[in-house]
């Protein structure tokens, strides 16, 4: 089995007339939107540049990521990728024109793009001069942009000494999985001094980071901080504070969870470094077993996501193997023409298996969308997992079917783990945030004060389960640094999707509906389009739904531990 991507389909090389033509193309419809936008050209004229702006731009971003990704020695790729950003640099500048051409327009006329209009009208209202709008996105590069960048340096660089041996503290972090609970306490120990070293510049970042978004917002007419994620995301304040309830609620299933892991690890309470410790014992999964695994399963439900996968294993959509100068995690994205790339670093144990439906949803997600005009295919992070939390659930489900005793409690422990991460923790995070904004409208914070806020939305959302706490974890997330609020749409997304997965099963028929939800999520708000579908997302009963299939994994935990 071929285990590295076929990046030919896109372009022959950097030099290639191919790569050329399409470089020279990008930067033309730029221009030919910009003129047409001062010109005040019809809608659909404007419509068309956008869309084939898009569709142009996708090969190109594809494959200098993927080449880039692939080997970040790669200087070629590196140094292109970095045109490419400053290319685009053109199109932000004209955004705010674009954005106040198309507020003036009739969402009436605009067809299925009416969601363009729309927003626009709304993101119009909080708009400055445009000089204003331009040189704060020019200054957000020596600004929010720096301050990420910084994070992001600074953490890469950072080591830990465990043990007398000196390691990155990507690393140290790792140590967290493994199953001597002495290792894993060291760790921890030594994660918190080497981030206290360097928790005085992290501050200055946080406090950068979220000082100019305040000064952005209040600039822009917005009455309170989370209004920009909102209209981003496509939801309605009335949605999150529904889904916020419903995690609340949920968090003693969660606590249940914790308690039975800590006994099935010998404690009465979880400590921080327990919360990835493994239960169970899982065996080797091959790459071609995988490939099986995810077809046949696939195949149950959804059988155009097994047709995906089929695809992306014949026609090498992507690159598996973990090796040197390759990014870690994995990811997947859009190429064109329906078709896309997936990065993983794939080893031999069914996490990897259940990573590579997860990005396989993505993969089926934007063949679904490619039924749609381009400028259409763009989905808030709130519906971005649909499919991933769909393949995911049901492989999951499959393997447990089939696994031993001991290799399905480590299964279910891993779903339950990260699940818990995507609500636990992410609600403590989201308190977290909207604390430092409210406070940091005054002044900047310290690291002590940070480190006690940490703490607060810890024991807020992991109440007496955990018998300690990372008061760091403000330092490590990267998210608090390159957006704001990132962290619920995770929640938003997984529940989304567990409560689709469970109307699939109920509903023989639903999946036939299901990919056109797929095609049109980016074609209208999030509660609009749940409720083509039948889905009040208004309604903690709706977020109850996706909860409920999280409860009976708990209970099959309960079941088997006893």
């Amino acid at each position: 089995m071929e285990t590295t991507w076929d990046l030919t389909p896109l372009f022959p090389g950097l030099e290639s007339p191919e790569f050329q033509a399409a470089w020279d193309g990008v930067r033309k419809r730029i221009g030919q939107l910009k003129e047409q936008v001062d010109q005040k050209a019809p809608l659909e004229e404007v419509l068309a540049s956008l869309d084939a702006l898009s569709e142009a731009s996708t090969p190109l971003w594809a494959y200098l990521y993927a080449r880039f990704t692939a080997d970040t020695a790669d200087e070629a790729a590196s140094a292109k990728l970095s045109e490419l950003e400053m290319l685009f640099l053109d199109f932000a500048r004209i955004r705010p024109r674009l954005t106040r051409y198309l507020a003036l327009q009739d969402p009436e006329e605009a067809g299925p793009y009416r969601i363009l209009v729309e927003e626009a009208k709304e993101e119009a209202l909080h708009m400055m001069a445009e000089g204003e709008e331009v040189l704060a996105a020019e200054l957000s590069l020596s600004g929010r942009q720096a301050w990420a960048k910084l994070h992001e340096n600074l953490t890469s660089q950072i080591t830990a000494v465990v043990d007398g041996e000196e390691m990155p503290i990507t690393k140290v972090r790792n140590l967290y999985f493994r199953p001597e609970e002495e290792v894993r306490r060291k760790a921890y120990q030594a994660e918190l001094k080497a981030w206290e070293a360097h928790e005085v510049p992290l501050a200055y970042a946080l406090n950068g980071v979220k000082g100019e978004a305040s000064v952005l917002l209040r600039r822009r007419g917005y009455r309170e901080d989370l209004e920009p994620s909102l209209h981003k995301n496509r939801i309605t304040k009335k949605a999150l504070l529904a889904l916020l309830q419903a995690v609340r609620e949920s968090l003693p299933l969660f606590h249940r969870y914790y308690l039975l892991k800590a006994k099935a690890l010998g404690k009465e309470r979880l400590d921080w470094w327990d919360l990835f410790a493994p239960i169970g014992k899982g065996r080797r999964w091959t790459l071609e077993e995988a490939q099986d695994f995810l077809r046949e399963k696939l195949a149950t439900l959804v059988p155009k996501a097994a047709k995906v996968a089929e695809a992306a294993f014949r026609e090498r959509w992507m690159d598996l193997l973990p090796r040197k100068g390759k990014v870690g995690g994995a990811y997947c994205m859009p190429r064109g023409g329906g078709k896309s790339l997936i990065l993983a670093n794939y080893e031999e144990s069914f996490e990897s298996v259940s990573t590579l439906a997860h990005e396989l949803g993505h993969a089926y997600h934007n063949l679904a969308l490619a039924q749609v005009p381009p400028s259409l295919r763009e989905v808030p992070m709130t519906l971005a997992e649909t499919a991933s939390i769909m393949n995911e659930t049901l492989v999951v489900e499959a393997a447990l079917k089939e696994a031993s005793a001991e290799e399905g409690l480590l299964i279910l422990d891993a779903y339950l783990q990260g699940a818990a991460q995507v609500v636990v923790d992410i609600y403590s995070r989201f308190l977290f945030e909207s604390w430092v904004f409210t406070r940091r409208k005054a002044r900047e914070l310290s690291p002590r004060e940070f480190k006690e806020l940490m703490l607060k939305a810890q024991q807020e959302a992991y109440g007496e389960a955990l018998a300690s706490h990372h008061p760091y974890m403000w330092a490590v997330k990267g998210h608090y640094y390159g957006a704001d609020f990132y962290n619920y749409p995770y929640t938003f997304g997984l529940l989304f999707g567990l409560a689709l997965y469970q109307e699939a099963k109920e509903d023989p028929g639903f999946a036939e509906r299901y990919e056109g939800l797929l095609a049109s999520s980016g074609m209208y708000p999030a509660k609009e389009l749940a409720a083509r579908y039948g889905f009040d997302l208004e309604s903690p009963a709706f977020w109850q739904k996706g909860l409920r299939v999280l409860a009976e994994k708990v209970a099959e935990l309960e079941r088997r531990l006893s």
